[in-house]
């Protein structure tokens, strides 16, 4: 809507300090970021370019406000009056940026080395969990990612990683559309994202 964008134009100002684009060291002044295990994927993923829609490989130094609305524009709401079609291609479009932060050398698949990175992250606060307890956790999930998407596999297959097929697979019956929102509140707290 109107106002949210208006609200979204306070906020770009705000953390770019009235500049006319936003660097990476802006999102440091965003007090909830500050505590996120995987602060730094969801910062990476404002300036990947992929999410900008611009191109299919690299990172932005910095993004203007309409690339700020481009990335927010992930995180909006389902409207009621969308058909399947709309809804599926929403959801898609969700499900991409997801996938891009998981896809950090952005060669189109979430390897094992890759997830083993994520889980570690978000792990990392957990002072009662070892690296070796969160590696087995990320080993066991992309096992069952490759049970999922690809099935029974010999003993001498080797699951590559998670394209973007599969990612769409693994996700199926989970509520993104929902959880993955951005809460409109005021100008001195930033979007909540789920």
């Amino acid at each position: 809507t109107s106002e949210q964008i208006e609200y979204l134009h306070r906020r770009f100002k705000q953390l770019s300090q009235d500049q006319l684009t936003i660097r990476k060291e802006n999102f440091d002044s965003i007090p909830d970021l500050e505590f996120n295990p995987i602060r730094g994927k969801i910062v990476h993923a404002f300036f990947d370019k992929r999410n900008l829609r611009q191109e299919s490989d690299g990172l932005a130094d910095e993004i203007n406000f309409e690339d700020f609305l481009t990335i927010m524009s992930y995180f909006r709401p389902i409207e009621m009056n969308m058909d399947e079609e709309q809804l599926d291609r929403f959801r898609k479009e969700k499900l991409k940026f997801l996938f891009h932060m998981y896809d950090s050398d952005h060669d189109g698949k979430i390897t094992l080395q890759e997830y083993r990175n994520v889980v570690e992250e978000l792990l990392s606060g957990n002072p009662h969990l070892e690296k070796e307890s969160a590696r087995s956790i990320a080993d066991g999930a992309m096992m069952e990612a490759a049970s999922i998407c690809v099935g029974q596999m010999g003993p001498d297959q080797v699951y590559e990683g998670i394209t973007f097929e599969d990612f769409l697979k693994m996700w199926q019956g989970i509520d993104i559309e929902t959880k993955m929102h951005v809460r409109f509140l005021n100008v001195d707290t930033i979007a909540h994202c789920y």
